[in-house]
């Protein structure tokens, strides 16, 4: 490692962060994925919990996964009571993040626009205003003209296919730098004594009785006294090492980035009818996506007639970008629950932790979700926060809904 020289530019690639050790044979806790949610819960075992004996294991490069392919939306306007405080408790934190681990995130609460284009878009946003009221979480209706006072270059023209109506507006909602996040993560957890080691992949769990007690990698075998899982679209294939089938179902998501503009998109603009979201990137870059491919698939790719339609989505709203060229397109791996909610929480064998089951939701809960599952790994309970998400919801019937609840639900 090379020390930094105090004033200099942080370099793109920052090795320098974080050691590069040899995995030990036995930790106190394990974490399976070094994506956001990974780190975050390892950041927050050391400063939280006082627990270091710590390693955090990614098969390829540290947050190379769903952390590195998404569109680093920050909000916290959902519906149902159980949504809006684990997404709103995430917020606060962001608010104070670049602060706590002393890096740049680059965190711009720069408000979320979410359209209506119908009637019953209306009525669903007005009601989803109300309950993010009751619930503490900044939220306002607004009407066309309001839309056009937060970003003028929306068409809200009335002679359009999809006109808009109005929208749901969160101040405090907002972008991050994915890459400076991850990295922040894993320079805190790092200086806490924690291991972070890339190009480890896990082959196997070892479970004992009803107790893991270990996990099998292609850089030899590891005994753990818990093993918390944290790998997004593989967790269920994970899980099923340990012999547990868990209710989800593994997508391509898809986005893409513009060649560099002016600054002209001040907010996130958000369509579930159009079906498109829109926000412009720090450097200049039209950050847009939109939702997931219909099949399952563990590929970081998608199909071509994804994109086709994000283009045309975009151009409806935004008639002023119909010269922009694309400049890359990339692909995570999304895992979907029947109730489109994370499970968060116990496993039916001992010792063992599940944080999966975000969908598209997952960037915009990294501080939020690592602090309740470093709670839960620390006391082998769930925090009041991630209780309503546990994994046996699906069996009691206390589902938390959120398909369409909010709108596009990235």
């Amino acid at each position: 490692m090379s020390p930094r020289t105090p004033g200099a530019e942080l370099p793109e690639h920052p090795d320098w962060l974080w050691r590069t050790p040899e995995p030990k044979r036995s930790y106190d806790v394990v974490i399976v994925g070094g994506g956001g949610h990974g780190l975050a819960t390892a950041h927050y075992l050391a400063k939280n919990h006082g627990i270091t004996n710590v390693a955090v294991l990614e098969k390829g490069w540290l947050a190379g996964g769903n952390m590195a392919r998404n569109t680093t939306i920050i909000r916290s306007n959902y519906l149902w009571d159980e949504s809006a405080g684990i997404y709103e408790h995430a917020l606060k934190l962001w608010e104070g993040l670049a602060e706590e681990l002393d890096y740049p995130i680059l965190f711009s609460q720069r408000g979320v626009l979410n359209l209506a284009h119908s009637l019953q878009d209306v009525r669903d946003s007005v009601r989803r205003v109300e309950a993010n009221r009751l619930n503490g979480v900044d939220a306002e209706w607004l009407d066309a003209d309001g839309v056009k006072d937060v970003c003028p270059i929306v068409n809200t023209s009335p002679d359009v296919r999809y006109p808009v109506l109005g929208a749901t507006y969160q101040p405090r909602a907002g972008i991050a730098k994915h890459d400076h996040v991850a990295w922040g993560l894993a320079r805190s957890a790092d200086a806490a004594g924690i291991d972070i080691i890339q190009n480890c992949e896990v082959t196997g769990l070892e479970v004992v009785g009803n107790r893991v007690v270990g996990v099998r990698t292609n850089l030899g075998p590891i005994a753990a006294g818990k093993v918390a899982l944290c790998s997004a679209g593989h967790t269920s294939v994970l899980a099923a090492m340990a012999g547990i089938e868990l209710p989800l179902q593994s997508h391509p998501l898809q986005a893409l980035v513009s060649e560099l503009l002016e600054p002209v998109h001040p907010t996130v603009v958000m369509s579930n009818a159009v079906h498109v979201y829109v926000s412009q990137a720090h450097k200049g870059e039209l950050v847009m996506g939109a939702g997931i491919d219909a099949y399952n698939s563990y590929t970081q790719r998608g199909a071509f007639h994804i994109i086709e339609e994000q283009m045309a989505a975009a151009l409806e709203l935004f008639p002023v970008f119909a010269r922009a060229h694309v400049l890359r397109t990339w692909g995570g791996i999304v895992d979907v629950s029947p109730d489109a909610s994370p499970i968060i929480g116990l496993t039916p064998v001992d010792n063992l932790y599940l944080n999966c089951g975000w969908g598209t939701g997952g960037f915009k809960a990294t501080p939020g979700v690592g602090w309740v599952y470093a709670h839960t790994i620390a006391h082998d309970t769930p925090h009041a926060l991630n209780a309503p998400f546990s994994l046996d919801r699906f069996t009691t019937g206390a589902l938390v809904d959120e398909h369409g609840a909010a709108a596009v639900a990235h």
